[in-house]
């Protein structure tokens, strides 16, 4: 089986990034497709405009409607259409770059991701997560290619809320632990591959930089401060455990996240909080060293990732309902069989109730 690494075509972070946007990406068309969040477009479209210097009228805005599902796919792909547009450039959270993707994908145009937030590590992928919706689970759509451009303006990023930086560590985190399983269990990665030295190397790098500068980015960022830490971050946030994991494989922590999608409950929750806790159900699955546990657990309370049932905002769990969690996290095709060894529904049942225990007792 051949080794694949996929990577997007261009990555740019830096300090004030998206006013000089058309340098970077003028090349990509003449028309832009503009996907963006109402009070994003209140916050940016004038930077947005800058970018372009003169050249405004090349920007196409939409506002999205708050779920990366097929209906909300399909209404963009119509206004890409109407508006004559040759290129998609999203700009906002996870589900708004996965919709755009998408529609770049379906439309058959170039796409531009610009984060303006560090929360998850789907802004360099070849993959788009499509929900109903209700904003339940529902598929991946895998891409033939990653993004043209991926743009990180930490300017922005810094005065986003905090904890949406602390969601990125927490999908981070599990970059690491997954790329490790599926190469242990000798699987294939996004791209159909078995991954990389370097891709397991990128996966561990981006480990270490959260445990190096997790808390001093979190600190600084709270006072609303661009340090050598929130940089170090948002690159292991978004560079590295984005080619990390598509690189490496997913495993079971993702698959623990898409389980719990199923409790109402759980989403008010960021995906990348409910990562974390699914890396801690997979270190216990793997039956990990009490060292590792501790660590991960050490890391996740020092920035506020849960690492337990009620952290997440579960308040009854009692075994009925954690079982329809395993069961949807076990659903055929689910990551978690990526794993080096056989999972079933009760095997996570029981290693979400020990992850909760353990993190109680951790907290405790």
């Amino acid at each position: 089986m051949s080794r694949i690494m996929i990577a997007p075509g261009k990555y740019i972070q830096g300090y004030g990034e998206l006013k000089r946007l058309k340098d970077h990406i003028g090349a990509m068309g003449s028309t832009f497709l503009v996907l963006i969040s109402r009070g994003g477009l209140g916050r940016l479209e004038s930077t947005l405009k800058a970018g372009f210097r003169g050249n405004e009228s090349a920007l196409v805005f939409e506002t999205f409607n708050g779920e990366c599902s097929k209906t909300e796919i399909d209404r963009i792909r119509a206004v890409c259409r109407d508006k004559k547009c040759d290129a998609v450039i999203g700009v906002g959270g996870g589900k708004i770059l996965d919709t755009a993707k998408a529609v770049a994908y379906y439309e058959k145009t170039p796409v531009i991701i610009v984060p303006t937030i560090a929360s998850t590590d789907a802004p360099c992928s070849a993959l788009s997560v499509i929900y109903t919706d209700e904003g339940v689970f529902s598929e991946y759509l895998v891409l033939p290619k990653n993004p043209d451009a991926v743009l990180m303006d930490t300017e922005v990023i810094v005065n986003a809320p905090a904890r949406l930086l602390v969601a990125g560590m927490g999908d981070a985190l599990a970059t690491y632990f997954e790329a490790r399983g599926c190469i242990a269990a000798d699987k294939t990665n996004m791209p159909g591959g078995h991954a990389t030295k370097a891709a397991l190397a990128l996966a561990e790098l981006c480990y270490d930089t959260l445990l190096e500068d997790g808390l001093k980015a979190l600190l600084a960022v709270e006072t609303g401060s661009c340090t050598k830490a929130v940089e170090n971050i948002v690159e292991a946030n978004t560079f590295l455990s984005g080619l990390g994991f598509e690189s490496g494989g997913l495993g079971a922590a993702h698959a623990v996240h898409n389980g719990f999608t199923v409790l109402e409950e759980c989403h008010g929750l960021y995906h990348g909080e409910k990562v974390a806790f699914g890396t801690l159900v997979q270190l216990v699955l793997e039956n990990a060293p009490e060292e590792e546990l501790e660590e991960v657990m050490g890391f996740c309370a020092s920035v506020g990732l849960p690492v337990t049932l009620e952290e997440m905002g579960v308040k009854e769990a009692d075994r009925a309902r954690i079982m329809d969690v395993a069961r949807a996290a076990c659903a055929p095709g689910e990551t978690i069989h990526n794993m080096p060894f056989a999972v079933s529904p009760e095997d996570v049942c029981s290693a979400i109730l020990a992850a909760d225990a353990l993190g109680r007792h951790f907290l405790a």
